[in-house]
């Protein structure tokens, strides 16, 4: 079965979506599709350096990549529009990754111009949250082609349940099956010979850290959880306790995090690595002994899966929509994106070790059962299957 996989971009600054694309279709290959990327070179205000308009192997898999012509919210590109318009019939179906951008509408309008079934996933941008930011410009989309696309698609690929019950409520949408998104499973195991994260960090000492591993947005609620992490950890009893932030994101909003620590005399407690990835980023997760992830608005959140993975408990705002699953498993916390609820959260969190090993435990069986992209992946090809053998509604 041959599957195209469209996505406006694929560049690590646009964080999760970017790197669950690859491992996705690595996964589905493994299950005997044919996969294929298609997406742009859009890379923040520069380009990814890559070949145009050839078929070429990139991380693995089948992709070809097309010039983003401007701005960066939609990514407008013509010559994708067009290799869409004149090669989506060769696919046996279309699984669209995001909603508000233009690679996602030529996608839709040239499936249902060629009767292909297309899939959208909408990567948490149709939850009320994120409907309310830049809201003029998502209702002009939602008019001009956003609203047919998702009404007319064979189906709405949700990854938690929260979302597609957020989505669905204030949308009216139907068609919606939730498939989460996964890990690979050489994250479960450490290999001989790994280096230490310590090691290249001295500072850190064999003093335990809170880990920190996003995007640095201001979505991910880090201004707060910063301000929370110091008040409680300038009392002796967490004296020893180290916050590390790792990622990065626009060079203004990085350099005000810093100021804060800055300003609050935190600088011997928190350490901003940067942006970790392969044996560093595995490294810093099996590491830490707790993995946070503030957010005001989240609708999956693979850095929770990998720390659960790797035996470390979570500890997420309600508005991350993984939080009831984690909570139900025993595999983290939940707590209110509000100041006394973190506080008194972090802080009981940060006294029981007991408890965060129990929790790691957890978390890590949770993994097994759920989020290996080996169990994801066949719950996929089983979509596809169902949807190429029922007939279109268009």
């Amino acid at each position: 079965m041959r599957i195209l996989h469209v996505i406006p971009a694929v560049a690590p600054r646009y964080g999760g979506p970017s790197r669950a694309i690859f491992e996705m279709c690595r996964a589905l290959q493994e299950q005997g599709i044919e996969p294929l990327i298609a997406t742009t070179d859009a890379d923040g205000a520069g380009r990814l350096p890559v070949e145009l308009r050839s078929q070429l192997a990139y991380q693995g898999v089948p992709a070809v990549f097309f010039h983003r012509q401007w701005s960066e919210a939609f990514k407008y590109s013509h010559p994708l529009a067009h290799w869409l318009g004149e090669h989506v019939q060769g696919f046996d179906l279309v699984h669209i990754h995001a909603v508000f951008s233009h690679a996602c509408l030529a996608a839709a309008k040239s499936c249902r111009r060629h009767k292909v079934p297309y899939v959208v996933r909408p990567l948490g941008t149709l939850d009320p949250w994120s409907l309310r930011q830049k809201p003029i410009r998502k209702r002009l989309l939602w008019h001009v082609g956003v609203k047919s696309m998702l009404q007319r698609a064979t189906a709405i690929h949700y990854t938690t349940s929260e979302e597609q019950r957020l989505v669905e409520e204030s949308l009216g949408l139907g068609c919606g099956v939730i498939i989460p998104l996964g890990v690979e499973e050489d994250l479960l195991r450490v290999p001989s010979g790994a280096e230490s994260f310590r090691c290249h960090y001295t500072s850190l000492g064999h003093d335990p850290y809170v880990l920190v591993l996003c995007r640095l947005h201001p979505k991910k609620g880090l201004e707060l959880f910063l301000e929370v992490f110091l008040a409680v950890t300038r009392g002796e009893e967490f004296r020893q306790w180290r916050l590390v932030v790792a990622g990065d994101g626009e060079a203004g909003y990085v350099a005000g995090l810093k100021r804060l620590v800055q300003e609050q005399g935190g600088q011997d407690r928190v350490l901003f690595p940067g942006w970790l990835e392969g044996t560093e980023k595995a490294a810093a997760l099996r590491e830490a002994a707790l993995l946070a992830l503030p957010s005001h608005q989240e609708n999956f959140g693979l850095s929770v899966v990998e720390a659960l993975a790797c035996g470390v408990p979570v500890l997420l705002s309600t508005q991350v929509n993984l939080a009831a699953e984690i909570q139900d498993a025993r595999a983290g916390w939940s707590v209110p994106l509000e100041r006394a609820a973190l506080l008194e959260t972090l802080a009981g969190v940060l006294r029981d070790a007991h408890e965060r090993i129990r929790r790691g435990q957890a978390g890590r069986e949770l993994v097994y059962r759920r989020f290996l992209w080996s169990v994801v992946a066949i719950e996929l090809v089983a979509l596809y299957d169902a949807i190429v053998q029922r007939p279109l509604k268009y």
